[in-house]
């Protein structure tokens, strides 16, 4: 696995609610579901190899 680094993150009060509701959806922590988020961005992109996330 590769190593996490803590990185600290701002955002919009609303933006935030609506990432905690959808990573309670889907049975995830906020922390997992952002990091979800910003690696199936990166791929879209093609900015990020496709690996297994």
């Amino acid at each position: 696995m590769a190593e996490k680094k803590p990185f600290a993150l701002r955002l919009d009060a609303e933006l935030l609610k609506a990432v905690e509701k959808w990573a309670a959806d889907e049975f995830r922590s906020t922390n997992g579901q952002l990091e979800w988020i910003i690696s199936r961005a990166l791929k879209d992109a093609g900015r990020l190899k496709n690996t297994k996330t």
